[in-house]
């Protein structure tokens, strides 16, 4: 109620413009993550079918991608799907499914995405995936495969730990193959078998949680070691500009030190 009140007084509006001019002439995160969280707790607050917060949840998506080309953001990674959300009901996961098969397929016709040659890639154990949600985003990696400005990452039956297991696998194996050295291994190498090495900056500069929860439940185990962490009392369907804009004006607030 008051937040449409104030909303409806163009309140929101003063306030969004107030804070784009704080945050405009600093530093800008070059990689932001956020963690997609809160849309079956935005849904049982309304008492609605628990997949319609995952609906809300989707079309929200478009306006943080509108958003952070706005603050010229160059890389976006969101934690859509856990390997853990498997355990939740047959019919809430295919009907999330759907909708990322049907997101994915908007993502073809996109001009913005076209327009701003936005890479776009499934990042994850896709094998765990629909074959048909599979064929849908090997078409949207093809279709954006050489763009190289901007890069979008969408993290389905994904696991931190599984992603760092998955590159000792890949490396445990060049290393039996005789292709790899065991001295050869360190950081920089390791990196090269991650989930996110076709990125230019994999370590995100600022990972965004809603919903009010303040963990990152395995999300870039690896790569999120001197992320700066924003956690918002807001459940995804509610994110608004002014919610970015904000953990925007925090993270240049910080003073970053890398462990130093």
């Amino acid at each position: 109620m008051l937040q449409g009140l104030l909303s409806i007084l163009g309140i929101y509006k003063i306030y969004e413009k107030w804070l784009w001019h704080q945050v405009k002439n600093g530093t800008k995160p070059e990689h932001v993550a956020v963690i997609l969280d809160g849309n079956r707790r935005w849904a049982s607050e309304r008492s609605l079918n628990p997949w319609i917060g995952h609906h809300y949840g989707a079309d929200k998506i478009e306006d943080l991608l509108n958003w952070c080309l706005d603050l010229d953001v160059k890389s976006i990674t969101l934690y859509a799907f856990s390997t853990e959300n498997f355990r939740r009901s047959p019919e809430e996961v295919k009907e999330i499914m759907r909708i990322a098969e049907e997101k994915l397929r908007a993502v073809l016709e996109d001009e913005s995405i076209h327009k701003n040659k936005v890479r776009v890639k499934a990042i994850g154990r896709l094998d765990l995936l629909p074959k048909k949600l599979q064929e849908m985003i090997r078409r949207v990696e093809e279709s954006t495969k050489n763009y190289d400005e901007r890069f979008l990452n969408v993290a389905l039956a994904y696991g931190g730990r599984a992603e760092i297991v998955d590159a000792t696998k890949k490396i445990a194996q060049e290393v039996g193959s005789g292709d790899l050295s065991v001295e050869e291994i360190n950081e920089q190498l390791f990196e090269k078998y991650l989930y996110t090495a076709h990125m230019p900056k994999q370590d995100p500069d600022l990972i965004i949680r809603t919903s009010g929860e303040e963990r990152l439940s395995g999300f870039l185990s690896w790569q999120s070691a001197y992320s700066e962490l924003c956690f918002l009392d807001i459940n995804w369907p509610d994110f608004r500009r002014i919610e970015l804009l904000r953990a925007v004006r925090t993270y240049q607030r910080r003073k970053r030190r890398f462990g130093q």
